[in-house]
């Protein structure tokens, strides 16, 4: 049974929340929980938006993190399609779209990110896609389809997850893919020079065609269809769909409307929501989660923001412990996953350009077959990528926290357990 002694409101919808939410009454808080959504689908896990989902391998049913009845059954209070639009933290109120006042005695804010946009002639025509929401990759799998069966053209803005996604997807269905990136290869900001040709070749192979160096200037239409791009090297690609997939902004407008501290988005972390190791804010009784936050990383000795899955995952329940009154450190070690073609990999860690001294290989790069690591000119392992190679994650993050310097020749040597590394 629900008391009101307590109230504790989360805003944000998404998988952060909804854990957020759930822990909240694993661990035994009888107070109320009001979890507030301004989409009218159900709190549902993105990876899929992307991956399963895009294919047509999973059903829409799937993407929910808990059953529509779970909310009721676990009494949560939720309110589905309405933003919250204004924050009064000294008087502690939450006002939503529709005019209702909640009172709070603790708040979490797990607003996430949205899709940058472009800001180019042309965007307002139809064809023009961005992929955050549920309702996108609805709409992006019907395209691609359809694309698949005409021969269509899509392009793709940006060379990152999202976007090396999607053109997966898109070939899957028979369209034909350009990617247009700023940078030398794909991902060049997370794998650096050394690996980001991996991908590079991988599309390749599977007809994607990449325009490496160059931005977006225009998209080209008639009748209010999309009908090519241009680039600011002067080139024009042919398009009847254009995905915009360069990066996401963590929504802060209602942390910055309350008077929160905030991180530069210029900075290292592309800004959000300041807070500390316990993922409270410069506010005591506000804490935030997810991809909004920019948190002190005990660990990492930074402060990082992270917009994937597993920090989704682990963040909420931590803010909610922390809601509770716990101590929280939250340290967990960045984690994110990629599914292309055949290609499966997941990253730990964290090594931004200019942090490490060389990338050292174990297994065949060629076979697409193999562990890399990132390490740091003192000899710690900042970062670790494992290809089509399977559970070493654990003993990745593992060295990893061990913050002690590694022989390279042993990280490359396939005869030398990885496990035997660890102190």
């Amino acid at each position: 049974m629900v008391d009101a002694h307590q109230t504790f409101v989360i805003v944000g919808g998404g998988l952060a929340g909804a854990k957020a939410a759930e822990t909240l009454r694993s661990e035994g808080f009888t107070g109320r929980v009001i979890l507030i959504c301004d989409e009218r689908d159900h709190p549902y896990e993105r990876p899929p938006l992307s991956k399963g989902y895009l294919l047509g391998k999973e059903e829409r049913d799937s993407v929910f993190i808990h059953e529509p009845a779970w909310y009721a059954k676990a009494q949560i209070e939720l309110h589905l399609g309405q933003p919250a639009v204004h924050l009064d933290p000294v008087a502690k109120t939450v006002r939503l779209g529709d005019g209702a006042l909640i009172v709070y005695d603790k708040l979490l804010l797990a607003t996430g990110a949205e899709p940058r946009r472009l800001d180019i002639p042309g965007t307002g025509l139809a064809g023009v896609h961005h992929l955050r929401r549920l309702a996108h990759a609805e709409r992006l799998r019907g395209v691609l389809a359809s694309l698949g069966r005409e021969n269509g053209q899509l392009v793709i803005a940006g060379g990152g997850w999202i976007g090396l996604e999607v053109a997966a997807a898109a070939r899957t269905y028979g369209a034909e893919v350009t990617i247009i990136e700023t940078a030398p290869t794909p991902l060049y900001g997370v794998l650096g020079p050394e690996l980001g040709g991996l991908f590079t070749e991988l599309h390749r192979e599977h007809g994607v065609r990449f325009h490496f160096g160059a931005r977006l200037t225009e998209i080209v239409g008639q009748d209010g269809m999309v009908l090519a791009v241009r680039t600011d090297d002067g080139e024009e690609h042919p398009a009847h769909d254009v995905l915009a997939a360069i990066g996401a902004a963590p929504r802060t407008a209602l942390a910055e409307q309350a008077g929160l501290d905030l991180v530069d988005r210029e900075g290292s972390s592309g800004g959000g929501i300041a807070v500390d190791s316990g993922l409270r804010t410069s506010d005591p009784y506000i804490y935030a989660a997810g991809d909004v936050a920019a948190a002190d990383h005990p660990l990492l000795d930074t402060r990082l923001r992270v917009e994937h899955w597993a920090n989704a995952l682990n963040g909420g329940p931590a803010a909610a412990r922390a809601m509770l009154g716990q101590a929280v450190s939250y340290d967990r070690v960045p984690y994110f996953f990629s599914d292309q073609y055949d290609v499966g990999m997941e990253y730990s860690g964290y090594a931004p350009p200019g942090s490490y001294a060389q990338v050292v290989c174990r297994g065949d790069v060629a076979k697409r077959e193999f562990v890399a690591f990132w390490l740091a000119p003192d000899g710690r392992l900042l970062a670790g990528m494992n290809v089509n190679v399977w559970d070493v994650t654990e003993t990745i993050q593992g060295l990893i926290r061990s913050g002690r310097p590694i022989d390279p020749a042993a990280l490359a040597d396939p005869e030398v357990p990885l496990d035997s590394l660890l102190p």
